[in-house]
């Protein structure tokens, strides 16, 4: 089979995209100021791209997969698939007008609109039967307003950053976060279609762990149904006999967020010689 293609991002998303990468067991090691990262696996190869970018050379097919925010899918229209959603840098892409602004105002009088999110501004725009004017921006939008913009339509995470510089938001337009795309050409290849869907695999494997913790616990015979029936489990625990039928070890996976109310509940059911220990992958 040739390589399978794959394009990263640069920017804020390269990092987290990488370390998925790296939790499935494919390296990547990226020189300073070089854009064709180094990859452990024979069967891949990468190249470093602008998120925004990333959707089109998807659909032209001179790549197989990419990673990329949805919101840029979105923006540039790309016909791609969307093999999963990885979940995380989270955002969402608001309008926010300066506090000194009524929802009658915008209504009354032509609207200025910075935003690097143009063609998602303007059906938003045109839907709410706005008179607007966009100004293409190239970062650093929330910095427009008041005195180049009566609107900005951006990505935060948290709004801080726009509570910060005098901006309320008035809407969502919709909330974006990393996502796996292929080529609808790769798709189509029988080959690169398997690899992708097993890429796809392990991503959630690695994923799903990061949710989770191991718990194995020591616990005599006397206390085994109790405790048994108190654990929260993805089936059913794992049980072994310990040395001498002095009782059992128990292991389970658990959410991380069950932990510091589980703990104390298991050492009351009975459990002994405790241990949490971080998972890697799960399938």
């Amino acid at each position: 089979m040739e390589k399978l293609k794959i394009l990263l991002p640069k920017g804020r998303i390269y990092e987290n995209v990488v370390s998925l990468l790296n939790g499935a067991g494919i390296k990547i090691d990226l020189p300073e100021r070089a854009y064709r990262p180094t990859v452990n696996q024979d069967d891949l190869e990468a190249k470093v791209m602008k998120p925004q970018n990333i959707g089109k050379l998807l659909e032209l097919g001179s790549h197989d997969v990419g990673f990329t925010g949805r919101d840029w899918i979105m923006e540039t229209g790309a016909d791609v698939e969307e093999i999963t959603d990885l979940g995380f840098d989270r955002v969402r892409i608001v309008a926010a007008v300066p506090n000194s602004i009524d929802d009658k105002t915008l209504t009354e009088r032509r609207v200025i609109v910075a935003t690097e999110y143009e063609q998602i501004s303007r059906r938003w725009l045109e839907n709410r039967k706005m008179n607007f004017l966009i100004v293409r921006t190239y970062g650093a939008t929330e910095v427009f307003p008041p005195d180049d913009a009566d609107m900005i339509i951006d990505n935060t995470a948290t709004g801080r950053t726009l509570a910060e510089n005098g901006l309320r938001i008035v809407d969502t337009i919709l909330v974006s976060s990393t996502c796996m795309f292929a080529s609808k050409k790769a798709m189509k290849d029988p080959a690169k279609k398997q690899k992708i869907l097993e890429l796809k695999m392990l991503f959630e494997a690695v994923i799903n762990a990061r949710d989770r913790v191991m718990l194995e616990m020591n616990c005599s015979k006397e206390k085994f149904e109790a405790l048994v029936k108190g654990l929260p489990a993805m089936r059913s625990p794992t049980v072994a006999p310990l040395y001498g039928d002095s009782g059992y070890a128990i292991k389970i996976a658990v959410k991380k967020s069950e932990v510091p109310v589980l703990l104390p509940q298991l050492r009351e059911l009975g459990a002994t010689d405790i241990l949490e220990y971080e998972l890697r992958k799960v399938l």
